[in-house]
């Protein structure tokens, strides 16, 4: 077999491997040369009618297009067709599994289960970056107690500029307070400059915490500036570290495990293996009583109908609310929503934001919708959650850890470096080529499924490792020291 058909109604199946023009593969003449995870027609579809993979609507047809013709950008275009859906129609639960699954994790008081022992030094606004990061700088992992994972600083780019009270400090607020009460956080140092928008005092008392002996804070102007704030966040730290060193793991049961689901530079074949086998991982996690987050608002348009058919009315409605916004956001801004695929997308095979999101939210499962919310908001319910976020995966991850996600779960097809702390990233990979490539970021080949193993037999090998994962094993980006940088807050609002 030299083409793959997804579905009995599609009329294009992908090539699973570089054809010249007029090479004849599977009885269809190649009208031109053509790459692997590219798309080309299995029949005739006259211009202006819809085109179908995964058995759904991916676009229509801006030109006449014949049987074995290559389709993409040229020939394949955006269309607003009709993706009326029946709310609740596939919301089913998941059966219970046979035997529990369990891993070693860490107890917090609150009920929560930590998959790493992390110290965050987090700044209240970019002027405080440089302080914090000499801070964690001078605590490298091969200076830590044993069970202290990483001392690590959380700057970015935000803090003033606007109101006090604006949405964006807001915003920020609840981000850096979901990392500050995070269940893979043992210690909290806050570092400030002193004059900034996002006062800490404010911060805290809006997000309802309180220093004590694991979150503490600092302001450089009242300790007399830079290199006295310096030595006194290394002091600090020294005691928090400390703290957490006291911390042990303990079994755990799978449904203390959040999982936030991502993928970046996607390929025609993140649809067909990576993503759809992560989804079998999250439907066994689920069904044990985990968690996951599904994200990346603009990347389920297009598939937000296959969302809705797992939703209850209310929760309907609410994804429905956040796709409005976005469409109107994106009118605002003068985008297009099928801006989003980018150049490492339409290379890899991926046409429109409708075939992009199909593919991307079989990282989902099946499990039922149980729940939307907004950036950075706290996870109120188990199961499938849908968290609102940019297509930008580490604005993305970061709302999900700020939300309370433990562990990260990220596809690729073209490659990714992105890592995070402090909830450790699996990342899989689309293709076999990718996987050996780029092999030092790369924790689970999926590409198994193109040779014929199940996407069942995958996703139970993704679920094993993300148990393993939780217990301490390092993943390919922990390995090489990533995450530090990733921490990426959403800003939407106005500076002056």
């Amino acid at each position: 077999m030299s083409l793959l058909r997804l579905h009995r109604d599609d009329d294009v199946a992908v090539v699973l491997t570089d054809f010249a023009a007029g090479t004849l593969v599977d009885g269809l003449a190649m009208g031109t040369a053509v790459a692997a995870g590219h798309k080309v027609a299995v029949r005739a579809v006259a211009k202006g009618l819809s085109i179908r993979r995964y058995g759904q609507v991916i676009g229509e047809a801006s030109a006449d297009i014949a049987p074995g013709e290559w389709v993409h950008t040229h020939n394949l275009a955006m269309t607003e067709a009709d993706r009326a859906a029946e709310i609740g129609a596939d919301r089913h639960p998941l059966p219970a599994p046979s035997q529990p699954a369990t891993w070693s994790g860490y107890r917090r008081v609150d009920g929560r289960w930590g998959t790493r022992n992390t110290i965050a030094v987090l700044t209240s606004v970019n002027c405080s970056a440089t302080v914090a990061r000499r801070v964690a700088d001078a605590f490298p992992t091969d200076v830590l107690p044993e069970g202290v994972d990483n001392v690590v600083a959380y700057t970015h780019a935000g803090g003033c500029g606007g109101a006090s009270d604006g949405e964006d400090v807001r915003l920020l607020q609840r981000t850096l307070a979901g990392y500050a009460r995070h269940p893979n956080v043992a210690g909290v140092l806050i570092v400030g400059l002193g004059c900034e928008a996002n006062q800490i005092p404010a911060w805290l008392a809006n997000e309802g915490l309180s220093p004590g002996p694991a979150l503490r804070t600092l302001s450089i102007q009242e300790a007399g500036g830079t290199l006295k704030a310096i030595e006194a966040g290394r002091a600090i730290v020294k005691e928090l570290i400390a703290l957490a060193a006291r911390a042990r793991r303990e079994p755990a049961p799978a449904s203390g495990l959040v999982v936030g689901l991502q993928c970046g530079g996607s390929d025609g074949w993140s649809g067909v293996t990576a993503n759809p086998a992560l989804g079998r991982a999250v439907d066994r996690l689920i069904a044990h009583g985990g968690s996951a987050m599904l994200s990346e608002t603009p990347e389920i348009w297009g598939a937000e109908h296959l969302l809705l058919r797992r939703a209850d009315p209310e929760t309907a409605e609410r994804l429905m609310d956040r796709l409005n916004w976005w469409r109107e956001h994106a009118e605002v801004n003068r985008m297009e929503l099928n801006n989003n695929p980018s150049p490492g997308n339409l290379k890899g095979g991926l046409t429109t934001i409708l075939e992009k999101s199909l593919g991307a939210v079989a990282k989902a499962g099946t499990a039922p919708l149980e729940d939307v919310i907004g950036y950075g908001q706290p996870l109120r319910k188990p199961g499938l959650t849908f968290m609102d976020s940019p297509g930008y995966d580490p604005c993305s991850a970061t709302g999900q850890i700020a939300s309370g996600a433990n562990l990260i779960a990220f596809t690729t097809g073209r490659g990714s470096v992105f890592g995070s702390k402090p909830a450790p990233c699996l990342k899989i990979a689309s293709n076999a080529r990718l996987a050996g490539w780029m092999s030092e970021d790369v924790d689970v080949d999926a590409s198994a499924v193109l040779d014929g193993e199940s996407l069942d037999a995958v996703g139970e090998r993704i679920f094993d490792r993300l148990l393993s994962l939780a217990s301490g094993e390092p993943s390919a980006s922990e390995a090489l020291g990533i995450g530090d940088a990733e921490f990426v807050p959403w800003q939407r609002g106005a500076y002056l």
